[in-house]
């Protein structure tokens, strides 16, 4: 049988993968498992129902490939406009990502292996998905962080909260010595990357071996993610969730720190 809860959540995933297809607005430090020397948090000062914001990276903190198609074709040397699909930014002119969202058969990861072979057959040479992760992201400059991202990060733990990390692939993706050369990392309390066990989210295990490592019951944490299902996951496993609009990325970095009751105006 299936709980009213249960129910309330899908129905929020459904509303959320509608809109999102339509592009309609939606209202809205440290190594996985260790923690740097003093990491506390400081609840007295934490002001709102959460005492940590848990984040998703790739989308969020980092610029989506799709953000950085101009890289990848002055890289390749191929004229503008050679990938017209933009995923996150516009919906409508992204079949694969639109299915993707939709659970139709595709997954992030499948996704992005699609894209990458793309990307390489217009350049004429084979392409994995890392490869097209490398020639996008390397070397890992301050640049390829959303600016808000750092400002609320850094505004939130001034005002007592913890900050970490959930993610499905970072490591996969760019592999951890990427990883260390990436400033904005060292704020975060936890980095839990679930590419270190291949259970992904929305799987319930992901979100509960978050909470196991940053130590804060679900119910105290503020997750934000772009994937729709993931946000839908967040909620059923006990966290407060929030999805991000990657096309708006200023304004939902915004209503993230809103949530937080700070300003990074």
């Amino acid at each position: 049988m299936i709980s009213a809860r249960t129910n309330s959540v899908l129905r929020c995933e459904e509303n959320i993968v509608r809109q999102y297809a339509l592009h309609e607005p939606v209202p809205l430090r440290g190594i996985a498992g260790d923690s740097p020397a003093g990491a506390s948090y400081d609840l007295a000062v934490a002001a709102t129902d959460v005492d940590v914001l848990l984040l998703d990276f790739g989308g969020v903190c980092l610029l989506n490939p799709v953000e950085l198609h101009d890289r990848a074709e002055k890289l390749l040397g191929l004229p503008a406009g050679s990938f017209p699909w933009l995923g996150p930014i516009d919906p409508s002119t992204d079949e694969l990502w639109r299915r993707m969202i939709a659970g139709d058969g595709i997954t992030e990861r499948g996704y992005w292996a699609a894209r990458a072979a793309e990307v390489g057959a217009a350049a004429g040479e084979p392409m994995e998905t890392a490869d097209y992760m490398r020639l996008l992201y390397e070397p890992p400059t301050p640049e390829l962080i959303r600016p808000d991202a750092t400002a609320t990060v850094n505004a939130a733990l001034a005002a007592g909260y913890g900050v970490s990390i959930l993610t499905n692939d970072m490591r996969a993706f760019h592999g951890r010595e990427w990883e260390h050369g990436v400033e904005f990392l060292s704020l975060v309390d936890h980095i839990v990357d679930c590419s270190d066990t291949n259970i992904l989210k929305p799987d319930p295990r992901a979100f509960a071996r978050a909470e196991e490592i940053v130590g804060v019951p679900a119910q105290r944490m503020l997750f934000v993610d772009d994937q729709p299902r993931s946000v839908a996951g967040a909620t059923e496993a006990g966290l407060n969730a929030m999805w991000f609009d990657i096309a708006n990325a200023e304004d939902a970095w915004r209503q993230v720190a809103a949530r937080l009751g700070l300003s990074i105006e």
